[in-house]
């Protein structure tokens, strides 16, 4: 990479970007002084891994920002849109259960949840255990008995008019049957929210003082309720273990590891009590210290999330004005970070450190084995095809259909040895009629790599994933599919390794060699080339059976009178499936179709 003109390299605060040959962002950072941070990657003496990537780099440009708040505002943006290879990255091998309140339903609903955080839905947690947070939510239930049922149960209910188990042991309210007002259900919602963010006091008071009332009025079995609700109330907070002696919230982050990868773990304390945990593990890939790798798991942490008052860390991040300012504007009023020097502070810094050292110990231990045979794999694979470098990426091609019918194809990709499922593809083949998988498979790698060359050519900043080329293409087939797939690669000018793998006998098929070849079956190499085969199977097929599905529901649907094409799509929103339309009674087709219509509908699907 050609070094920049010092000159012009502004001498202000910003973020700037290193990419590779191929547009890719592959480095985002941000810096008080551009002109000294981006100079400094072109001195002697540079870290390995910062080496690495500015060997890998061949380009490098900047943007000019206000202050050092906007510059790491705009780098938490910039990495989560490009996820640069050599940025830290916050590695989780699980997804952590949230107690979640869907705050948008007419009828709010308390449920556990994971996953990507909805609009309109309201967050406690994330915990360690599923198990822990049913057990809370169960003894919660009988103070603030909100509904926990499925939306569908919900409908079943309402429409046969009487209520679910869960109300007659007094763990639902029933507004499905009308058995609660709105104003007092909405009451028991913001009583749980409420009790969940750590606000306990208030609710045990209250408790007691209905206790009391109803014992003076001689209403002692009501009494005997709210007693018992008391104690369930009392269980729930025995499950919060209470870590300070006053009401206090703030979050706690500690680290744990070595250059090359460093366990993260969180406690979350709300009015003293500790009401999450979060851990992940973190992918040491830039050179850095432990206060810069804090700072990392801040912009990460609290990118998306509201941080508390205080959060308190293992070692400041610099510039620790710089990331209190940027909390402090995630909040929306001020923020302190800092580290305990003493007290029961310091001594829960110390126990948390104490487990990401531990989680640490059992990572290094389940991932040295991983990592060891992924590389080996791959190794063993550039060995037997003769490839010039490990196919760190791999693409890899199949086609699905029944005696010509909704033919379809499937790509799939793997990085590193690893799926990464967010970027697999599926195609509906356009121009093939009947059955031919040898012309469908050429459509489909045409498309893929026309994108790619249109891609590639396009500006930096509009290209997607997909402008990036594999390092090799596996073909589900023989030599008939790896000569419309050579044909294609050549047509276009490309050079990129391409193969067939037949199920029959697990032949390889090279281009320009007549014979097939045989890895040995207890070679590394092939298992990962069937893997790889197998998911693009798996994949086309689920594609296949999804549009067999939405067709058999399209013949069905349109011979039932009064179903047209916006009534079609409301039943395929609401039910998605054949099955799950069979499965439907009268009442819940009521619910998209007039009751007429959905009798007609039902004996159809029944017929």
């Amino acid at each position: 990479m050609q070094r920049p003109v010092t000159a012009e390299i502004p001498d202000a605060p910003g973020t700037y970007l290193f990419r590779d040959r191929d547009g890719r962002v592959i480095y985002v950072g941000k810096a008080k002084s551009l002109r000294k941070r981006v100079v400094g990657y072109f001195g002697r003496d540079l870290h390995p891994r910062t080496q690495a990537m500015v060997d890998a780099a061949d380009a490098v440009e900047w943007i000019v920002t206000p202050s050092e708040v906007e510059a790491l505002m705009l780098e938490y943006s910039l990495i989560k849109q490009h996820r640069p290879r050599f940025n830290v990255r916050l590695r989780d091998d699980k997804s952590y259960p949230y107690l979640a309140i869907t705050r948008s339903d007419e009828w709010p609903r308390a449920r556990v949840m994971r996953g990507k955080k909805r609009r309109g839905t309201e967050y406690f947690g994330p915990y360690a255990h599923t198990y822990a947070i049913r057990k809370t939510l169960d003894l919660l239930l009988r103070t603030f008995p909100v509904r926990t049922c499925s939306d569908t149960m919900f409908r079943r209910q309402a429409a046969q008019g009487r209520p679910c188990l869960l109300y007659h042991i007094e763990k639902c309210a029933g507004p499905c049957v009308g058995e609660v007002t709105r104003e007092e259900y909405a009451r028991m919602v913001d009583g749980l929210a409420a009790f969940l963010r750590g606000e306990t006091e208030a609710v045990t008071e209250e408790l007691r003082d209905r206790m009391t009332a109803a014992a003076e009025r001689l209403e002692f079995e009501q009494a005997a309720r709210y007693r018992d609700r008391l104690a369930d109330i009392e269980r729930a907070l025995e499950r919060q273990e209470v870590v300070t002696d006053r009401p206090e919230d703030f979050d706690l982050i500690a680290v744990a590891g070595d250059d090359l990868e460093t366990a993260v773990q969180a406690l979350f304390v709300r009015r003293g009590r500790v009401v999450g945990r979060w851990g992940t593990i973190v992918d040491r890939v830039e050179e850095m210290s432990t206060g810069e790798l804090v700072g990392a798991v801040l912009r990460e942490r609290y990118g998306e999330e509201r941080p508390p008052r205080e959060v308190l860390v293992a070692e400041l991040p610099p510039d620790p004005d710089t990331w209190a300012g940027w909390l402090t504007e995630r909040r929306g009023s001020r923020v302190s970070v800092r580290v305990p020097r003493r007290g029961s502070k310091r001594r829960l810094l110390e126990t948390a450190t104490a487990n990401a050292r531990e989680e640490f110990a059992r990572h290094r231990l389940r991932r040295q084995s991983d990592h060891n045979a992924r590389a080996r794999a791959l190794r063993s694979l550039q060995d037997v095809l003769g490839l010039p470098e490990a196919p760190l990426r791999i693409e890899a091609f199949d086609i699905s259909t029944l005696q010509g019918t909704n033919t379809v194809a499937s790509m799939v990709v793997m990085e590193d040895g690893l799926p990464r499922r967010s970027e697999y593809r599926r195609f509906r083949i356009r121009t093939v009629a009947g059955q031919d998988d040898f012309a469908a498979m050429e459509e489909v790698l045409r498309r893929r790599f026309e994108a790619y060359l249109r891609d590639r050519d396009a500006p930096a900043e509009t290209r997607r994933r997909f402008a990036y080329p594999p390092s090799l293409v596996v073909i589900d087939g023989g030599a008939g599919q790896l000569g419309r797939a050579v044909s294609v690669l050549d047509g276009f000018g490309l050079d990129i390794p391409v193969i067939g793998l037949a199920k029959r006998m697990e032949e390889v098929y090279l281009p320009d060699r007549p014979e097939p070849l045989r890895i040995p079956r207890d070679a590394e190499a092939l298992y990962l080339l069937q893997r790889i085969r197998d998911e693009a199977h798996r994949f086309a097929v689920a594609y296949h059976r999804t549009l067999r599905s939405k067709r058999m529901i399209d013949s069905i649907l349109d011979d039932v009178p009064g179903v047209g094409p916006a009534r079609k799509r409301a039943l395929l929103r609401r039910f998605g499936s054949l099955r799950r339309l069979r499965e439907a009674d009268p009442e819940e087709l009521a619910e998209v179709v007039p009751a007429r219509v959905a009798q007609d509908l039902y004996a159809a699907l029944h017929g």
